[in-house]
């Protein structure tokens, strides 16, 4: 055996024996999901508007908040931000401070948060999302109207834009959003800070941008066609708000939270107080136990979740795992099987208003989502128990249902999406809200639709000239960057859509002399570092090019590596780099250690996934090693 031979093997018995020790009782893995200080400034707010006086919390929260303060005073989603700071976060940061109480204004961390803020525009500058945070709870006034009115809620699905026609994901936030805009709810305490010295001016439109005009025009379209149907404005408004509360009741998960996160509980919650519901009343104080459930630790500090990711987390390392070896008759692999066994999805969810004639069958994301299953989480779950169909009929039934699921979510455009079918309106692209197209739509992506076709080609006898291949393979190479990479929405970015486009062609039977291929293996191997690695910067997914981090990261050099296995006949000196970059980084303690490789929202909300740096270069050294090192 090579000395690469032997050390890759010893990397890969390291991965695995690091799985072995983290797996819970359950069978899961329980890394955390980590974000910005939002979601902790979030909470703070929370608590302190419901009287909720949890000070050994609060306190908590409030020393990760400031441990991640920067010398000049800002708060950043990422290292290598722009502008030094983000003028949103900083805000946040700066409210659930001061409305924690355990810090003033006049603290020197605090006026330079301030001076930040002010030298950046202001609070009138902000994302449209801290400004509805800073509305409910009476810190800036409402606008004269909201893009989306209430009357949403009873158009019909034969509108062209309808309630329906907005993502899940948007759904989740814009239902109690639209009861809070409608009411134009604000609620203080006797204990709210005094943000008025963080504007610059009080010329603040919320949505100041061209669209603005144009939408109002749309805007009254809408409510004229509510009216048409029902007939009396008053009984329309009450019928409207009347369906968002109940969309929101047939929503909440056993947990108590809107839909498993906490930005649509937070929204929520505001939304009930606005309706009339009392701060402790029984629906509000188990929303908030259940938001308890997203804690976690980090570094040692305490961190509030968006939510969990356990399914995702669980069944990708299973699928790892076994990938590098480990026999499906493990018992660390029947116990995260067990688990994703009972987490398969057997409600309705809203995805069926798109796809009526599918049974479920998919996964979710977190551990506490019930109804709300996605393409990704499914191809993935289904990878990692697809051993254990041989001999056992349960699993093959359950895989069976799975697959079928998987299948019927194809869009009409060859694509994959991430929740629901054909929910790519160009309508809502006009809607005046900053990152409308993330935030209302659910469009085809390369990474999504790479994966599944990654599944589907390797897993399954679907025969390549089935149309799920042939019309994904099309809209791959239709959605190709002209440098030959592709665009990843749900990761850090043009390296993961790649390595996910790649990867699925392959495995869909497509050559690796085909140009698609071939334009993105030479993409991948333009941008890799000297160092044998990979680096992207979070800018990429804003800016909609890629920009290098400067730097190389353990995920994306994995990603990366592995697309190049899939895509090659033998090893050449890049990909040796590569496996060289990921052994000598297992045991590194490099700043890119803690840098975001996966996205929530362009330019808002990213993620540090704490289980990647150890499940992806297990993954791609045990496929080099079993492509090109077998005996």
């Amino acid at each position: 055996m090579s000395d690469e031979s032997m050390e890759i093997a010893d990397g890969i018995k390291q991965l695995i024996q690091k799985f072995r020790d983290d797996q819970t009782s359950a069978g899961t893995w329980e890394y955390p999901f980590e974000s910005s200080i939002s979601t902790d400034a979030y909470m703070i707010i929370l608590l302190r508007t419901l009287e909720i006086n949890d000070e050994e919390l609060i306190q908590e929260l409030v020393k990760r908040i400031i441990s991640k303060q920067s010398e000049n005073g800002a708060w950043k989603h990422f290292k290598d931000e722009r502008k030094n700071g983000n003028l949103s976060l900083t805000v946040e940061a700066y409210y659930a401070l001061l409305y924690s109480g355990y810090y003033s204004k006049k603290d020197e961390k605090m006026k330079e948060a301030r001076r930040f803020i002010l030298n950046n525009g202001g609070i009138e500058h902000t994302h449209f999302i801290t400004k509805i945070i800073l509305s409910v709870t009476g810190q800036h006034k409402w606008p004269s109207f909201f893009p989306l009115p209430i009357e949403l809620m009873i158009l019909p699905l034969a509108f062209p834009i309808n309630f329906y026609s907005i993502s899940v994901y948007g759904r989740a936030n814009i239902v109690p959003l639209m009861i809070v805009a409608d009411k134009k709810f604000a609620i203080k305490t006797t204990n709210s800070p005094d943000l008025s010295n963080l504007y610059t001016t009080r010329d603040d439109p919320y949505f100041s941008w061209s669209r603005s005009s144009e939408w109002r025009s749309l805007h009254s379209l809408l409510q004229d066609s509510a009216k048409k149907i029902i007939g009396i404005p008053k009984e329309l408004h009450l019928l409207s708000i009347s369906r968002a509360k109940q969309y929101m009741f047939n929503h909440i998960e056993p947990d108590g939270t809107l839909f498993g996160y906490i930005t649509s509980t937070f929204l929520m919650i505001f939304s009930l107080l606005a309706l009339g519901h009392k701060k402790n009343d029984p629906i509000i104080k188990k929303a908030v136990n259940g938001l308890y459930q997203f804690k976690t630790t980090v570094k040692g500090y305490t961190h509030i979740q968006l939510t969990t990711a356990t399914v995702w987390n669980t069944s990708l390392i299973n699928y790892a795992l076994q990938e590098a070896g480990v026999p499906a008759s493990d018992n660390m692999i029947l116990k995260a099987n067990q688990y994703l066994l009972k987490r398969q999805q057997s409600k309705y969810g809203d995805w069926v208003i798109h796809n009526k004639t599918a049974k479920p069958g998919g996964w979710g994301f977190s551990d506490v989502n019930t109804f709300q299953p996605d393409v990704d989480d499914t191809s993935a779950s289904l990878r990692a128990i697809t051993r254990a169909v041989s001999g056992n009929s349960s699993v093959k039934e359950a895989w069976n249902k799975g697959v079928n699921w998987l299948l019927s979510m194809q869009n009409d455009d060859g694509g994959w999406p991430a929740f629901e079918k054909n929910t790519n309106s160009k309508l809502l692209a006009m809607v005046p809200i900053q990152d409308s197209e993330y935030i209302l739509t659910d469009p085809s992506c390369a990474d999504l639709t790479g994966r599944a076709m990654e599944f589907l080609g390797k897993y399954t006898s679907l025969p390549h000239d089935d149309p799920a291949f042939t019309n994904s393979i099309s809209w791959l190479q239709k959605h190709q960057e002209e440098n030959g990479s592709w665009y990843g929405r749900w990761g850090i970015c043009y390296i993961y859509g790649t390595w996910a486009a790649i990867t699925g062609l392959k495995a869909s039977g497509v050559s690796t002399n085909n140009p698609s291929i071939q334009t993105g293996v030479k993409w991948l191997k333009s941008i890799q570092n000297h160092d044998g690695g990979w680096g992207e910067s979070c800018l990429s997914d804003k800016k909609k090019m890629y920009i290098p981090l400067g730097d190389s990261t353990i995920t994306h050099t994995a990603w990366a590596l592995d697309a190049l296995v899939s895509a090659s006949k033998q090893p050449d000196k890049r990909m040796e780099d590569a496996v060289q970059f990921l052994l000598q980084s297992l045991d590194g303690q490099k700043w890119t250690e803690d840098y975001p490789a996966g996205q929530g929202l362009a330019g808002s909300i990213y993620f540090h996934y704490h289980s990647y740096r150890y499940l992806f270069p297990l993954l791609a050294l045990a496929h080099y090693k079993d492509k090109f090192m077998k005996a």
